[in-house]
């Protein structure tokens, strides 16, 4: 990874396990601030759970962990919930509206959001601002990942966390999310992680890509690296002989 790019999160020799079983082994490197860090790996590899050692949903057992250098002991859960958002493939919504859903990172603060900032956060990921008044029930897929992430980003996180966030979306749905993460990327400057199963999204949308294996990180580099990889095992993964 190019050392001219400052670690938006860095892992010191990082383990985690459940019930004797290890799920990450001794986790070492960085995500550089400002780009964009896809995550590659056969199911069952460590990558979802080493997304939530990023924001405090999970703590390691051993090792380190910095954000934006500074440990990640040090955040209050509230303010590392602010800097670190995450959207997940299910894209969980409350019963209700496209407002009540925006408005509840602010409600569970005990603070409230107009909605003109919901209008302007919805215009961000490409809705119309009369999206704010339907019910999440009437909404598609793709709306419905559009919706999650706009919510995501009512905190104005620093580093946004996606996990398979397209896999259960068509290929037009797909195009327009990979568009508009690039587009959160590029204007705020935002630090995404993004998980995804997709290989050739991940070298479309990745300026980096990490491969993991069995809780391990077997190779990194720019995400060109998935076209001609130097490791073995990547080589087998990325032929579509290492999926489990």
């Amino acid at each position: 990874m190019d050392e001219r790019y400052v670690p938006a999160i860095h892992f010191q020799q990082v383990h985690y396990s459940v019930e004797d079983i290890h799920i990450l082994k001794d986790i070492t490197g960085s995500f550089p601030e400002g780009r964009i860090t896809t995550l590659v790996g056969p199911s069952g590899a460590g990558k979802s759970t080493l997304l939530k050692l990023c924001n405090g949903l999970l703590s390691p057992d051993s090792g380190e962990i910095f954000i934006k250098n500074k440990h990640i002991n040090r955040y209050e859960p509230v303010q590392l919930r602010r800097l670190v958002g995450i959207a997940l493939q299910s894209a969980p919504m409350v019963r209700g509206t496209v407002m009540n859903n925006m408005a509840l990172p602010k409600v569970l603060q005990g603070e409230t959001l107009s909605e003109e900032e919901a209008a302007e956060l919805l215009d961000d990921v490409g809705l119309e601002s009369d999206f704010l008044h339907r019910s999440i029930k009437d909404l598609s897929g793709g709306q419905r990942q559009k919706v999650s992430i706009a919510r995501t980003l009512v905190n104005r996180p620093r580093i946004l966390l996606l996990d398979e966030i397209t896999s259960s979306l068509d290929r037009t749905s797909t195009q327009e999310i990979e568009e508009l993460i690039v587009k959160i990327n590029q204007k705020y400057g935002v630090t995404i992680i993004w998980i995804t199963h997709n290989l050739q999204q991940a070298i479309q949308v990745g300026d980096y890509t990490w491969v993991m294996m069995e809780g391990e990180v077997v190779e990194t580099g720019e995400s060109e690296l998935l076209k001609a990889p130097d490791n073995e095992k990547v080589q087998r993964f990325v032929k579509g002989e290492g999926e489990e």
